[in-house]
């Protein structure tokens, strides 16, 4: 059996999880697809020629921090590393998290205890106040604080716009969900959002370094409180930007790859 299985390149014992793209119009989706791989390649030019920076940004929620009952015992010659497998829960954090897409660095991320609507300005507002006179492009999903009230405000207030927004639920730009989208995507705003087809994190290039932040320091780590675990976290975001960052090679255009 196991050799017509090689043969026929089958491997029953494996699976992939798999998550469908929630968009209806396939011609809708494809060009949101295309339009977020159309930021990248263009990032560079827009940063090193029209002084705007490209960031990717998103939240890793819930980051457990685990201490092992026992000390891990550490691998031997011909015996690999044993982890206590029972441990105690000492609370979580939330990473909010910015990419870089041409430096290919982590800038201004915040760890506390939650992900909520005013978070996301504080630190979209931190970000842009590291350079406070270029131009900014986010990449974002589609979470409704990504496209809130309250960040609407903020942007129409750092890029000038003093039209009359309207009221949420009720009319103008702060009407729905789409209207906020529409202006916070909007190429004339000297900050402007991106936002990811539904069900598509892995355009967002912030999640393969929140990847790496998994395998690196969550995985195997060990934290005695949620103050240690922050600062695990901390010294690795420095460390990654001393050692790690550059920008990653994207060479999905949007299109499927042809046989």
């Amino acid at each position: 059996m196991a050799r017509y299985l090689n043969e026929a390149e089958l491997q029953p014992h494996r699976t992939r999880y798999w998550l469908n793209a929630k968009e209806k119009d396939p011609q809708q989706f494809q060009e949101k697809v295309e339009t977020v791989c159309t930021t990248y390649f263009e990032a560079p030019r827009l940063y090193q020629k029209e002084h705007t920076h490209t960031i990717c940004t998103d939240e890793m929620t819930g980051i457990q921090a685990l201490e092992r009952i026992a000390p891990t015992m550490p691998m031997q010659a011909g015996c690999v590393e044993r982890r206590e497998f029972e441990y105690e829960r000492h609370g979580t954090l939330t990473l909010i998290g910015n990419f870089h897409v041409v430096t290919g660095e982590l800038v201004t991320p915040t760890l506390g205890p939650t992900r909520t609507e005013k978070d996301f300005v504080r630190r979209i507002a931190q970000t842009v106040a590291t350079d406070p006179m270029a131009s900014w492009v986010f990449v974002t999903d589609n979470l409704n604080i990504h496209c809130s009230e309250s960040l609407v405000n903020w942007v129409a207030k750092q890029c000038g716009i003093e039209q009359d927004l309207g009221k949420k639920g009720r009319k103008g730009v702060l009407k729905s969900v789409k209207r906020r989208s529409a202006f916070l995507a909007d190429k004339n705003n000297r900050i402007r959002f991106v936002f990811l087809p539904k069900h598509t994190s892995w355009l967002n290039q912030i999640e393969i370094v929140f990847g790496v932040i998994m395998r690196k320091v969550i995985r195997r780590g060990n934290f005695t409180s949620v103050a240690d675990l922050k600062e695990k976290l901390t010294q690795f975001i420095e460390y990654f930007n001393q050692v790690f960052a550059k920008p990653f090679r994207w060479t999905f255009t949007g299109r499927p790859l042809q046989a």
